[in-house]
């Protein structure tokens, strides 16, 4: 009964309160704003109302301390996160505020209502100038270690400045199907573990030389690359399943040669060799040409084993094509290769007017050793024929 008592005067209270401050009487609405907090704290709408009113009257750390009640109630409410962060604003604690606004857009609903969409912007500007000066700070630290730091260790570093204000997040190898525990989890790997890059990049000329030999033959093989039954649970790849936007030339497919385009491509292949892929009977090795039309986007997506890694050598890139793994997005550049993880989150644009070109092909994990590499070839080759079977 007690506090059925309570609630109904909290409730008269905040009546009161309202009016008060509809007539201009801040300091009335203060008054009973307060009584309402004391025998209501529960509820978050007097909070924000008593901020509000603190804020008015110019009394910044109570309107704090107001908002802080709001907080405790919904620790990751939008709206008292912004009123925060306005109110740190207001004290001229700029940092404090731009990390708060930082909180309240991580909480931001699908659709902003029309009176907080000014707010939200201004979050937006000031976090976003916090974080540069925060990335800034941290960048100085940095650039007073990079001669003790190797260009990979430099890399890292940064990355992990960004991450630390939020520029960049972790992503992590997430498989289809195949996930081997331990190894490294990098979006883009270091050039130094695959010494032959520069040799496959060296023979850039002639491997595209060979692709257009090979487009040229009448018995060239071009395929959609995205080929799954309809029945399926693919959505991700339904607009391209099939679809001829996203091509593929097949040297090598799922461990076998197909010998209509490999024919072609003698250079490419005893390139192949030199550098040596994962042999796994009824899965790998894996060689393309992958043909991405313009205006295609192939939507973000993850790989099937985090056993192997990727390697993308460009051999016909107009501008405004560009590759994202995880939170690293680079543009090709023809005869600049790279590897990466295919198992963390990627996507591919080709925003020009013109058909972009790149050698694909898979190599081994670098954290895998030759007995492991084994073992996991046997067993992948086992998984492959127990589908084959229906199994």
């Amino acid at each position: 009964m007690t506090d059925l008592g309570n609630a109904d005067s909290a409730s008269s209270w905040e009546a009161e309160a309202d009016r008060a401050a509809a007539r201009g009487d801040r300091r009335s609405a203060r008054q009973w704003l307060e009584r309402v907090t004391d025998a209501a704290p529960e509820q978050p709408g007097p909070w924000l109302k008593l901020a509000a009113v603190c804020r008015a009257e110019g009394d910044l750390p109570a309107a704090l301390e107001a908002i802080g009640g709001a907080l405790r109630i919904e620790p990751l409410g939008f709206v008292p996160l912004l009123f925060k962060a306005s109110l740190l604003e207001a004290a001229g604690r700029a940092d404090e505020a731009g990390e708060v606004y930082g909180y309240a857009l991580a909480q931001r609903p699908d659709e902003i209502p029309p009176h907080l969409a000014a707010a939200a912007e201004r979050a937006e500007r000031v976090n976003a100038a916090y974080v540069d000066r925060a990335a800034m700070r941290l960048g100085e630290i940095g650039r007073s270690f990079e001669a003790r730091l190797s260009e990979p260790e430099q890399r890292r570093l940064r990355r992990f400045n960004s991450n630390i204000v939020r520029k960049t997040r972790p992503y992590h190898c997430e498989p289809s199907h195949f996930h081997y525990p331990g190894l490294v989890e990098r979006e883009f790997h270091d050039r130094e573990d695959f010494p032959w890059l520069a040799e496959l990049e060296a023979a850039t000329p002639e491997i595209r030389d060979e692709f257009s030999r090979l487009m040229a033959s009448e018995r060239a093989e071009l395929v959609p690359y995205i080929q799954y039954s309809e029945d399926q649970p693919l959505r991700q790849w339904r607009e391209l399943n099939w679809n001829r936007a996203w091509t593929a030339i097949h040297l090598l497919l799922n461990g076998a040669p197909v010998e209509a385009n490999k024919r072609h491509c003698p250079a490419t292949m005893a390139m192949l060799e030199r550098i040596g892929q994962p042999a796994i009977a009824g899965r790998s090795p894996n060689a393309m040409f992958s043909l991405l039309a313009p205006g295609t986007r192939i939507p973000p997506h993850n790989g099937v084993a985090n056993t192997r890694l990727v390697c993308h050598l460009p051999l016909i890139v107009p501008e405004k094509c560009w590759f994202r793994v995880g939170a690293e997005t680079h543009f090709w550049e023809v005869g600049k290769a790279w590897v990466f993880d295919d198992t963390i989150e990627h996507e591919a644009v080709n925003d020009s007017d013109q058909l972009r070109v790149v050698l694909i092909f898979d190599v081994w994990h670098p954290g895998l050793g030759p007995a492991e590499r084994e073992a996991v070839g046997a067993v992948m080759a086992q998984s492959a024929s127990a589908e084959e079977g229906g199994l």
